[in-house]
């Protein structure tokens, strides 16, 4: 018995060695037409650890997305980095949009964004190439509303681009 208790905790040990752990890279975007506003309103959620990441590496090596002191600087981080990785166009015209805000939620930071003036949602093309620079396995789902019409996208380094159509 006492042998079966020294060998089971070094087998465990030697079976686990073998286990490699994998962390799932995602984020989720939500678009929804707001027809009576004519307006593109978007929420960006991204794991809090996975931005801060790319942020130390790109802008800052010791910038903390949780501090209250570094407030602006992420806030700036986020605008610059989402303009760069983010594209949108509606009907075959290319819009942009404003960085209204962020808040966190857990893990997640929830990035708040807007596009005005968009008279009507036929064709939306979306190209999210979010935190793909970094992490390779890097998934960014797009979900897309229209009324009560919805569509999805899951977009990865080698399709980073996706388009969906409401017309039909």
């Amino acid at each position: 018995m006492k042998k079966l208790l020294f060998i089971l905790p070094i087998l465990l040990v030697f079976l686990s060695s073998f286990a490699v752990i994998h962390k799932f890279y995602v984020s989720v975007t939500q678009i929804e037409y707001n027809k009576e506003e004519k307006s593109l309103q978007i929420i960006s959620r991204i794991f809090i650890d996975d931005i801060e990441e790319v942020f130390r590496k790109r802008y800052d090596e010791n910038i903390e997305l949780v501090s209250e002191k570094q407030e602006a600087k992420v806030d700036q981080y986020l605008s610059t980095y989402l303009n760069q990785k983010l594209s949108i166009t509606v009907n075959g015209q290319e819009v942009f949009f404003n960085y209204i805000g962020k808040e966190y939620d857990n893990d997640l930071v929830l990035c708040y964004l807007e596009v005005e003036n968009v008279p009507s949602l036929e064709i939306i093309t979306i190209s999210n190439q979010v935190l793909m620079g970094f992490f390779d396995e890097q998934q960014n789902i797009v979900h897309v509303k229209k009324g009560k019409k919805r569509k999805s996208l899951i977009l990865e380094k080698e399709k980073d681009k996706g388009m969906l159509k409401f017309s039909e």
